[in-house]
Parts: C-alpha cells; sequence; structure tokens
C-alpha cells in the first residue's frame, strides 16, 4: 500500500494539472486585424477618433480638444462569452491608458449601451460593470448633473460595481492584454499572467455587440487586435 501512495499522488497531481491547463474554450475567431493593411477595414467604426493605421500598427489619437476619447469599434451578431486580446504599447509618459469596453447597442438601459470594461493605465488595470454601475441611465444623469446629484447610497453601490487591481507597465515596451468574459466573470491576462477577476451581472450579459479600444488621449500604439467566441 506505501508504495502506491507516490504513484497515487503524482497521478492526482497531473489530473489537477490537466484540469486547470487552458480548455480552448475561446476557439471561434470573430474578428482580427494585424493592421497590415492600408488604414482601417470596412468593419471598423470610429466615434470621435483621430486614430490612424500606420507602419503596421493602430495609432490611438483623441483629436485635441475633443470633448470625448477615441473610439474605434468593432460590431458583431450577439454574444455572452468573449475574448479580446490585443498588443498595446504606451509610447511615452503623456499616455495615460486605454479601454476595452464590452457593449450592446441594442441595449437601452446604460449610456450607449455600455455593459462593463477594462481600463489599463500604467498603474492600475480597473475592471467595471457598465450596465448596473457608472453608465446606468438613471446614474449617469444624475452624474452629468449641474452640479452632480450622486448621493452617498448611490456611491456606495458604484463602488460595488468596480474593482482595481496594481500593475506596473513599462513604456515603449510592447505588451499583450488578453480579457475575457464567461458566465458572470471578466478576468484579466497581461503577458501571460492572469491580473484578476471580477464577477458582475454586467460579464453575464447575453447580448454583447460591439467591443472598442478607447485612447485616453493619445501616444497609444495598438497590433494584433482578436475577438474571439466559444465554439458553437
Amino acid at each position: 500500500m506505501k508504495r502506491l501512495l507516490p504513484a497515487l499522488f503524482l497521478s492526482l497531481t497531473a489530473a489537477l494539472s490537466l484540469a486547470a491547463a487552458p480548455s480552448g474554450y475561446f476557439s471561434r475567431s470573430i474578428f482580427s486585424d494585424d493592421f497590415s493593411g492600408n488604414g482601417f477595414g470596412p468593419r471598423w467604426g470610429h466615434y470621435k477618433s483621430g486614430s490612424v493605421v500606420k507602419d503596421g500598427v493602430l495609432v490611438g489619437i483623441t483629436p485635441e480638444g475633443s470633448d470625448h476619447n477615441a473610439v474605434d469599434s468593432v460590431k458583431f451578431d450577439p454574444e455572452r462569452d468573449l475574448e479580446v486580446s490585443v498588443k498595446f504599447r504606451f509610447v511615452s509618459d503623456q499616455a495615460k491608458g486605454f479601454n476595452v469596453w464590452f457593449d450592446d447597442k441594442d441595449y437601452k438601459g446604460s449610456h450607449a449601451g455600455h455593459i462593463c470594461s477594462v481600463n489599463v493605465s500604467p498603474t492600475s488595470v480597473a475592471v467595471g460593470d457598465g450596465k448596473t454601475g457608472n453608465f446606468r441611465n438613471d446614474i449617469y444623469e444624475k452624474k452629468k448633473a449641474v452640479p452632480p446629484t450622486i448621493t452617498a447610497e448611490d456611491k456606495a453601490m458604484l463602488a460595488s460595481k468596480n474593482k482595481n487591481f496594481p500593475v506596473k507597465i513599462s513604456l515603449q515596451d510592447w505588451h499583450t492584454l488578453v480579457a475575457e468574459t464567461k458566465n458572470d466573470e471578466l478576468t484579466v491576462i497581461i503577458d501571460g499572467k492572469e491580473v484578476g477577476s471580477f464577477k458582475m451581472e454586467g460579464a453575464a450579459h447575453d447580448h454583447k455587440t460591439l467591443v472598442s479600444l478607447t485612447t485616453n488621449k493619445v501616444d497609444v500604439n495598438y497590433d494584433d487586435f482578436s475577438i474571439k467566441g466559444p465554439a458553437k
């Protein structure tokens, strides 16, 4: 019996390792762009964006004086679970960061159909539930009011809808972001290492129809952008 125990332990360890291995859940390509062409392809949409494709990368640019950060987006048929992958580079210390937004342009309960998001800056990653948090219609209107009418109760609720993770992202180097919504959880991975995950109602929203890159001002480059879903 004693001789069997090491073998059983090794078998159990191997089984656990296999269970924890990537499952290939996101195996269906919805969209991809390596920006090797001349300009944006026909599936790209833009909102108040001065972004350009140059030298094989997407150069994110918010036009000077704009009242909204540059949005470059891709629409698709409704999905729930999604994996967004993009290489990114903060070119200088003028880069404040960028967002990956998951939206539903058919949903009327939040401003602009915002559902959930990942914000990446040189020092932090923030994930948020836009559907039931900051962009829920009534909350958004309260924040935009002059003066704002957000209450202490609203602020407490919003604190439960967002989560921040500290990171340290070097300037000028290329990094890879992977953001996954699976069931009710949004998980963020940078350079192959999990930064964190957060369960939220927005992640579970089963009618996401758009993913966008929102450049917070300037000096963010992107490459090898892809959107994947689970096999059907």
